[in-house]
């Protein structure tokens, strides 16, 4: 039994996650803002599922941090389920902005809160659901690519620190394909997973401390000719 914090489990691939995790017979904390859906969340795993709300934009210290977890009595992975993604066609900043704060801003301020409780811990993983379309610009959505960009490259840096440290800090890059929640936007998707099946391979590259995942699998080959031609 493993104690996981999801942040931004509301609904889509973190809910998802949440209840495979629990039916697994883990205990979860779920976060998210919209209090009524991380209800209707814990209602279906009353004993295993713990809510807290707050929006990770409005972190001003780690606090809260803090907070979270003394009141779940510790925590094993977290996972960073948090994300914004938007085409904004017009390069509208308050579109672009509102990617960068959820995206980077909050994403660095939990990853590295996550790398510092770990490594104070002795052990620990963290995890991120970034994208495959961090391994390439968009004209159509710049930000949003380039966010996903920073993420899977600021988890390369975590890792790296964790090993130099000699600290069993495992950082897991989550490189999700579509799957059909409302962040897919996209026109012409393919390969589109259910919610379900991605927390299943989610999960499963988590508990196999996996440095970078595709999810799901059949997008490892997109991302190989992204390295070989972007």
């Amino acid at each position: 039994m493993k104690k996981i914090i999801i942040i931004g489990a509301s609904s889509g691939i973190g809910k998802s996650l949440a209840l495979l995790y629990a039916a697994q017979g883990n205990q979860v904390c779920i976060t998210g803002r919209r209090l009524p859906l991380l209800q209707e969340i814990q209602q279906q795993y009353p004993d295993k599922v713990s809510i807290s709300t707050f929006d990770v934009n409005a972190l001003q210290n780690d606090s809260q941090l803090d907070q979270l977890v003394k009141e779940f009595g510790g925590v094993d992975i977290i996972v960073y389920s948090s994300g914004v993604g938007e085409f904004n066609k017009y390069l509208d900043f308050s579109i672009e902005k509102k990617m960068i704060d959820t995206n980077v801003t909050a994403f660095t301020q939990i990853a590295d809160w996550s790398f510092n409780y770990f490594q104070k811990q002795g052990k620990g993983s963290f995890a991120s659901i970034t994208s495959v379309a961090g391994m390439m610009g968009s004209r159509h959505a710049p930000a949003y690519n380039a966010s996903k960009a920073y993420q899977i490259n600021y988890l390369i840096g975590l890792r790296q620190k964790a090993k130099r440290l000699k600290v069993p800090i495992s950082f897991t890059d989550l490189r999700t394909g579509f799957v059909d929640t409302p962040m897919a936007k996209a026109a012409g998707k393919f390969w589109v997973a259910s919610p379900e099946k991605a927390a299943k391979q989610i999960a499963s590259a988590i508990s196999r401390k996996a440095a970078v995942a595709y999810i799901t699998k059949r997008w490892r080959l997109a991302g190989f000719f992204l390295k070989v031609f972007n």
